[in-house]
């Protein structure tokens, strides 16, 4: 009877395995060799950046050109190059995006409306009065960006506000999507200058709970020279389409809300062939160029900011801008 039971299942085994391997054969899908060579190079961060549900999904959407090549913001220029070569286009990748905190009023600056000993979950915490900042639009410092980064690109330090590595994020969102405040951004990296506030509330208001907040006074709008701020809703914002990193906000601002990352600003330097005629002296927002007329004009490096104001209005072409180091020796770039 086992020897009988055993063949049986033995029989019934064999059976069902051929018919599923028939069936797997016969009704089998055949995957778009785009779309295999297309998820081969991809990372694998499976991110949802680019728009699209992980990396295959990204990669069928590719294949069947419904994706453009350059929407991985994980992979950059490498992983563009290599999509573009096998859907046979060309392609460069966009300008690589980092996340920004827009608020600096951290333990130290922001004033509580009381302390707080729930889950340390931001999205937990805005259900108790709206979060324990007496700024509505203040960073609750509970980690919860930090928390979903799947890049490690973002750490709490000490005053109790995320901070981003630029070089570890890749712009995925993820940070983003999980701030329930809605004070995180996504800003080209080239972009240095930011105002470091999300709150809408008058000036007198704001001086009350918060050190470092927007007063709307309306400083930065005037001395901007290329109109790219404006006071919308009691709080200044940058148009980084217009803004040039020139600094001349960061300078004026009286609650230091606005903050320069320009980790060295180059400076004007003025090269042999200057006509003196003075221009530039005149249209420096800070005083830095000196000279004679029809003399050979200099820069202050101490007072010089990079602001570039000088270089396109030079008629004889003959300022750059150098590294610091340089500008001291007299040497050219």
């Amino acid at each position: 009877m086992l020897a009988e039971a055993i063949i049986s299942l033995g029989t019934i085994g064999f059976a069902l395995g051929a018919g599923l391997s028939l069936a797997a054969k016969k009704f089998a899908v055949e995957v778009d060799p785009k779309e295999a060579a297309a998820q081969a190079v991809l990372p694998g961060a499976n991110c949802g950046a680019c728009g699209y549900p992980g990396c295959s999904g990204f990669a069928a959407a590719v294949a069947r050109g419904e994706a453009p090549v350059n929407a991985c913001v994980v992979g950059g220029e490498a992983v563009v190059k290599q999509l573009a070569a096998i859907m046979g286009v060309e392609a460069s990748a966009n300008e690589k995006k980092v996340a920004v905190i827009f608020c600096a009023g951290g333990n130290a600056e922001a004033k509580k409306k009381f302390e707080y000993y729930g889950a340390q979950d931001c999205r937990a915490a805005i259900l108790v009065a709206g979060g324990n900042k007496t700024c509505p639009n203040s960073c609750l410092g509970l980690a919860s960006c930090v928390k979903v980064c799947p890049f490690d690109a973002m750490e709490m330090n000490e005053n109790g506000l995320p901070i981003v590595f630029e070089d570890k994020c890749t712009g995925c969102g993820k940070c983003v999507e999980e701030c329930p405040k809605q004070i995180i951004s996504l800003i080209p990296i080239s972009k240095k200058v930011h105002i470091r506030c999300s709150s809408r509330d008058k000036g007198a208001v704001v001086k009350k709970y918060c050190g470092v907040g927007c007063i709307a006074c309306g400083s930065c709008v005037k001395v901007c020279p290329f109109e790219a701020i404006t006071l919308i809703d009691n709080l200044a914002q940058i148009n980084y389409d217009k803004c040039t990193n020139c600094g001349l906000c960061v300078r004026v601002c009286p609650t230091h809300t606005i903050q320069d990352y320009m980790k060295e600003r180059l400076k004007a330097f003025i090269n042999e062939g200057c006509n003196g005629c003075t221009i530039c002296a005149k249209v420096c927002p800070v005083d830095a160029i000196s000279g004679n007329p029809k003399e050979l004009h200099v820069v202050d490096p101490a007072k010089c900011i990079g602001c570039m104001m000088c270089v396109p209005r030079c008629p004889k072409k003959v300022i750059e801008l150098v590294v610091p180091e340089e500008m001291l020796i007299g040497a050219k770039k």
